[in-house]
């Protein structure tokens, strides 16, 4: 009986809270603004809050975006945003999503809706006013759990138990929500690494690794997205201790070959690592002795700029043996010609693979987040006037010369020395 109590107690006190989160949410954002265009709209309008924010607040996590659903077709949400002076552009209308823009943030509405034909990566749809028939044509219970502005759950599909009872489960036949869209394999991974206080469940588990081969037909891009997902969770050291997940990640991420380094991290690592980003941790998981880092960056198309990064890194750790050698002159070198960022990741790489965590580190960090690039002191003016060297390829390869002596100096440089080399 009194166990009974309890339970009756804490549910009652988790709804209590749940609630709360979800008024908090609408009064501290500026999604009061999106319900009380789309409610005012007419007498039959309605909106709520579904899927991962009201997840993440059952859960107990920080909510990073908010999705909302509503019985209005797009054009008619268009038409309330306009009543209401709320900018919004059609991000998918055809099917059903508008993105309005309030106060700088982003809020998607998508129109209740039904699947008519999916492929793996695309769906035709038909627009619904049932909220029943919109909830399952989603992906797991836990995500197909609805609010009103107020903190009134819509929960058609058990969500909040099965979030409760850390259970990872699909709507439905498992083959059909996968072959519906392929990417469902990667969320199932994501979901049950964060959430799951279950072993997994055979069939599930079969129809997935049936179903693997479908991953081929996604996009780069929207793979990408959700391996940022699964890489920033805090939850990621699960990844590596259950095989299963593993297994199947592996099969997706071959070259992620590195993924048994976050069983041994430190708190002071894992700290490090919660504080830095996609790109940084993506090295972590690609670098290695071989070409595996350069063969990923390939295969899925990462941007210039972000190749940059992760081969400075990369280059880095081979030319200096495993990052035993590490001072503040060739380090001074990567910041003048490559900047701060540069630095910033060796150093954070460092700390994160060697085996002792190392404070002097540290202070390098914030060493170098604090400097300023240097300006070298010498330019072409000087050379020109005090050594009557003539604009061209001498006066060029001079002023290299002794850029590359005044960088290996520490930024330091003698008219002695300014002198030696404009008469070699």
């Amino acid at each position: 009986m009194k166990s009974l109590l309890n339970k009756i107690f804490f549910r009652s006190n988790n709804l209590d809270y749940i609630s709360r989160n979800i008024k908090s949410l609408t009064t501290k954002t500026s999604a009061y603004k999106i319900f009380e265009s789309i409610n005012s709209f007419s007498s039959e309008s309605e909106i709520r809050y579904v899927g991962g924010c009201i997840r993440k607040i059952i859960s107990k996590e920080e909510v990073d975006d908010i999705d909302l659903a509503t019985n209005l077709d797009p054009k008619q949400v268009c038409d309330a945003l306009k009543i209401n002076n709320i900018k919004f552009y059609e991000t998918g209308i055809e099917h059903g999503t508008v993105t309005a823009i309030v106060d700088k943030q982003k809020f998607e509405i998508t129109t209740l809706r039904e699947d008519i034909f999916t492929d793996g990566r695309h769906a035709k749809v038909k627009f619904s006013k049932n909220w029943k028939e919109d909830s399952l044509r989603r992906d797991f219970t836990i995500n197909s759990i609805y609010s009103d502005g107020d903190g009134n759950l819509f929960d058609p599909n058990d969500g909040k138990k099965d979030l409760e009872n850390g259970l990872v489960v699909f709507i439905g036949e498992p083959d059909k929500r996968i072959k519906e869209d392929y990417l469902r394999i990667l969320r199932y991974i994501r979901f049950f690494v964060n959430y799951s206080k279950k072993h997994h469940n055979t069939e599930i588990i079969k129809k997935l690794k049936i179903n693997i081969g479908g991953i081929s037909k996604l996009s780069k891009e929207r793979l990408l997205d959700e391996l940022k997902k699964i890489s920033q969770l805090s939850t990621l050291e699960n990844l590596a201790k259950d095989k299963v997940s593993l297994d199947l990640f592996k099969m997706i991420f071959p070259e992620l070959k590195n993924l048994n380094m976050f069983l041994k991290l430190s708190p002071a690592k894992k700290k490090i690592m919660q504080e830095t980003d996609f790109i940084f941790l993506l090295s972590l998981m690609i670098i290695d002795t071989t070409d595996n880092a350069d063969y990923f960056l390939y295969k899925f198309n990462i941007s210039k700029k972000n190749q940059k990064r992760i081969k400075i890194i990369d280059s880095f750790f081979k030319e200096n043996e495993k990052l035993i050698k590490i001072n503040e002159r060739n380090l001074n070198k990567i910041f003048y010609y490559e900047g701060k960022q540069a630095v910033i990741d060796i150093l954070n790489f460092k700390l994160v693979k060697s085996k002792k965590f190392e404070n002097t580190i540290l202070e390098l960090i914030e060493l170098y987040k604090k400097k300023l690039v240097p300006i070298m002191p010498i330019g072409a003016d000087i050379l020109m006037t005090k050594y009557n060297i003539p604009q061209g390829k001498q006066l060029g390869e001079k002023l290299k010369t002794i850029e590359q002596e005044w960088v290996k100096n520490n930024f330091k440089i003698s008219d002695q020395q300014v002198d030696n080399i404009v008469n070699n």
